[in-house]
């Protein structure tokens, strides 16, 4: 399923569609150049390859520019938790993480998904304000719970993961 949209302010159009493994290296480069927890190369290709259902990229004129990577968690077949969102620089302040996170709640309707999780530290405003804005726009419930706390990571670099969950969600 691929949606074109425009940018508020421009007329570039942005495109909407699933990832290809070509993705892969195009995500990691985002999130090196970002203030995101980078992951090895190999989780962004592998991301694209076995879980391309439950990812979405953004281009711009064919450049990636945003991403969501998530999955559904086999003992929560109703959720799908989000891993990562990015967002190039360019695009900050336009919107398109939610746009990201609203074209994953659409392509997993289908697979009866009721719940959208993510975990994010308390420091991390940005992504709880996304989070808390997606249960606005399905009026639906966020919950926020302990996830993992700070002393299961190792040095003294992580905060706790908060768990954000967003739902039930009324596909219509």
């Amino acid at each position: 399923m691929e949606t074109k949209n425009s940018n508020v302010g421009t007329m570039d159009a942005l495109t909407f569609e699933k990832p290809q493994v070509e993705d892969g290296a195009d995500m990691w480069e985002l999130v090196k150049n970002s203030t995101l927890d980078l992951n090895s190369s190999y989780k962004y290709i592998m991301m694209c390859e076995f879980f391309a259902e439950t990812c979405v990229v953004a281009k711009e004129k064919g450049e990636l520019v945003g991403f969501v990577t998530g999955f559904i968690p086999p003992e929560k077949q109703d959720t799908v938790f989000v891993w990562q969102v990015g967002v190039d620089p360019s695009q900050r302040g336009k919107g398109l993480a939610s746009r990201l996170i609203n074209q994953l709640v659409e392509r997993v309707a289908e697979k009866d998904v009721k719940y959208l999780e993510a975990t994010v530290t308390p420091s991390n405003e940005a992504s709880q304000a996304l989070f808390k804005k997606a249960a606005r726009t399905y009026d639906t419930n966020c919950e926020v719970s302990e996830c993992f706390a700070e002393d299961l990571f190792p040095g003294d670099e992580h905060e706790a993961e908060l768990t954000f969950r967003i739902g039930p969600i009324n596909h219509q």
